[in-house]
């Protein structure tokens, strides 16, 4: 069973700005097609720091997973941040160039310059075409390893997601195992009373038992 991990990007996430759903999501679904989550990181829009992360999980798994940081401004660090990761330049790609032209058409607007920096990838990238915005998004191979980069914005990446990346992830994996998850709720005990109970469950491998408390609730949770 392949291991990820997912580094959300962006300084508003970090601030506490806005509320980051896509990790939410992409846990799931990563949980329902049988990929173990090491790990999920926040961080902000600096270039070092996002390829530091990507550094460090690279150590500890074979999936790393971005989103955001891949718009048309100067704070859209993604591209550079993988390119600095794995010790390439980024290289302009004039087929995606073409892709963002006519989606912007279809959009009725016009391109500005700056939308230019969403048709450089890292050297040897594997880009996909964005259907639903103006990013296109890429993976990076390295050995046994994956760097995929998902736009921010979360329709765009949910989508990705499901119609790109996790048919790519069941093909390059080779996936056949699954993750199932089962929330008990009980009510009427404390935590302590039902570890108390169930501890002897806290310490299996498979499945794991993990207790959660809640105002007047305490969630039994079986994976």
């Amino acid at each position: 069973m392949p291991s990820a991990e997912i580094i959300t990007i962006g300084t508003e996430i970090l601030l506490g700005e806005i509320v980051d759903t896509n990790a939410r999501y992409l846990a799931r679904a990563l949980r329902d097609a049988g990929i173990d989550l090491y790990r999920k990181t926040s961080v902000g829009d600096n270039a070092k720091r996002i390829a530091l992360a990507i550094q460090q999980s690279l150590e500890r798994c074979d999936i790393v997973i971005t989103t955001g940081g891949l718009g048309p401004t100067v704070d859209d660090p993604t591209r550079d941040a993988v390119a600095l990761a794995m010790g390439v330049e980024t290289e302009y790609r004039p087929e995606l160039w073409e892709q963002i032209q006519v989606r912007f058409k279809r959009f009725g607007r016009q391109p500005t310059e700056n939308n230019r920096r969403q048709a450089y990838v890292p050297q040897g990238a594997i880009a996909i075409e964005n259907p639903v915005g103006t990013a296109p998004i890429f993976i990076v191979e390295s050995g046994s390893r994956a760097i995929i980069s998902l736009p921010g914005v979360p329709r765009e990446m949910e989508y990705l997601l499901q119609h790109a990346i996790l048919p790519y992830l069941q093909e390059h994996y080779q996936i056949h195992g699954i993750i199932k998850a089962r929330v008990l709720h009980t009510a009427g005990a404390g935590e302590s009373q039902i570890d108390a109970l169930v501890g002897d469950l806290e310490e299996l491998g498979n499945p794991t038992v993990g207790l959660a408390a809640h105002s007047g609730q305490v969630d039994v949770r079986i994976t």
